[in-house]
């Protein structure tokens, strides 16, 4: 039944078109790493406030082994390849091949699954995509990492199907909204941040007047535009008087249209056509690494689709530069301005695999160890989703701790559909940055495609 849904998915994202762009590069990496039979729960000590040393070798097997992990995210390649470089103090007879894209991830994945060429680590969105590839993952339930993970990123990274279980664990916890920068702001006479839709487009007209960008998008990467459309989708639930995840069914189903969402079909693509007007020259050829640059070195006051996970590089262009985080201006109504909170992808252990042992020891040592629960906040920077009392000194996780705290936050919708259908929607809407559909065209295959896509399951 999975093989002939993937199959279906594989069909159908391909359909909106292939203006995704270059912005996210593939990286391939290769690093050994060490094999350990002991149990990781066995390892973990007292956490630090710092990265722990690698816990040294106590069990090590001369058997070697080889791990292919081949997840999204190119974001986190050199958080994770120092995650593999601590490891092998730990398995000195264990190599992990280590491979990571962002465009098109998602069909590259089920060609592999349906070659039977199965990644023993791969990636998925959590929530709907855990039920997708529940048939070639590997129950984690009973594993030690299970003790470890937050309750609340569990509940996301379980199976709804009959018996339940643990199919997932999380790279990060996460906090969406946009990213500014503070003092252009102020420069700009902008002295709180656009909480509304109105507020915003006058914001723009200021920070222009005064020769910033006021936005830099990465409109060439299609997972941006789940990251900004979730925001509006929440709002349109809420003031329908209903929840996001029956808005999205409701979609799926054929229910739904587009234009019966204010929120949806008009701020949303207000803010899109802001964007483009305020943004980058050529938005359709600028990726993620072009946004970050722009924004470090304080060209563009805003950016779009991104979270905590950009911190770290623009700190490395920047270190002085005055970052502000905040929830998107979705309608007039700024108690609406909220951060989303949760964590929004998923890395499997393939059931079947070859190594799967060793596959098992180190994930568990990643979520059990002093070290691997530290790496979360320290070298990855992202929200820890393992229960720890690391401190974060990351403005944007910070940021969205305090916001959660004093406004609340809104659902992660976005893991109420497939990356299969999140790319098409975003191929559609680079579509309609390039002037190839207008926005009616755009909602009617915007309907269609989510009927297709997701009715499908």
């Amino acid at each position: 039944m999975k093989r002939k849904l993937l199959g279906l998915l594989l069909a159908t994202a391909m359909i909106a078109g292939t203006l995704s762009g270059c912005g996210a590069k593939d990286t391939p990496t290769e690093a050994p790493a060490e094999d350990s039979q002991q149990s990781a729960a066995d390892e973990a000590d007292d956490a630090s406030d710092e990265v722990a040393e690698p816990e040294a070798d106590t069990a090590s097997s001369d058997e070697e082994a080889e791990i292919y992990m081949f997840i999204s995210s190119p974001e986190y390649a050199d958080a994770i390849n120092e995650l593999i470089d601590a490891y092998k103090e730990v398995a000195p007879n264990v190599t992990i091949n280590y491979e990571t894209t962002q465009n098109d991830y998602p069909t590259m994945l089920k060609a592999k699954l349906n070659s039977g060429e199965v990644p023993d680590i791969f990636a998925s969105t959590s929530g709907k995509e855990i039920d997708v590839y529940r048939e070639w993952s590997y129950n984690l339930e009973n594993e030690a990492l299970a003790q470890t993970i937050d309750p609340a990123v569990a509940e996301m990274m379980k199976s709804s199907e009959e018996g339940g279980g643990l199919y997932g664990i999380a790279i990060k916890g996460n906090f969406f909204g946009m990213i500014y920068n503070k003092e252009i702001l102020e420069e700009c006479g902008v002295t709180e941040f656009p909480s509304t839709i109105s507020e915003l487009e006058a914001a723009c007209e200021k920070i222009s007047a005064k020769g910033y960008k006021p936005f830099s998008t990465g409109f060439s990467e299609w997972w941006v535009f789940k990251h900004v459309w979730q925001h509006y989708l929440d709002a349109a639930a809420v003031n329908a008087g209903t929840d996001a995840a029956s808005l999205v069914a409701a979609f799926e189903k054929g229910e739904a249209k587009v234009s019966d969402y204010p929120e949806l079909y008009d701020n949303f693509f207000q803010l899109i056509d802001l964007a483009v007007k305020y943004g980058d020259d050529k938005p359709l050829e600028t990726g993620l690494e072009n946004e970050e640059a722009a924004f470090a070195n304080e060209k563009a006051a805003m950016i779009l689709g991104q979270g905590a996970w950009v911190e770290a590089d623009i700190l490395a262009i920047n270190p002085d530069i005055q970052i502000g985080f905040n929830g998107y201006p979705v309608s007039d109504d700024a108690a609406q301005c909220q951060v989303i909170a949760g964590s929004d992808q998923a890395l499997h252990v393939a059931k079947d695999s070859k190594v799967l042992q060793a596959t098992l020891d180190f994930v568990n040592w990643w979520y059990t160890s002093d070290y691997g629960k530290a790496w979360f906040v320290d070298v990855a920077g992202v929200v820890p989703p393992v229960t720890t009392d690391a401190e974060s000194e990351f403005t944007v996780i910070n940021q969205g701790n305090t916001l959660a705290a004093e406004k609340g936050t809104a659902p992660l919708s976005i893991c109420y559909s497939t990356d299969s259908w999140h790319q098409t929607f975003g191929e559609l809407i680079q579509a309609y940055i390039a002037g190839t559909a207008d926005k009616d065209a755009t909602c009617a295959a915007i309907e269609e495609q989510w009927q297709a896509i997701e009715g499908a399951k």
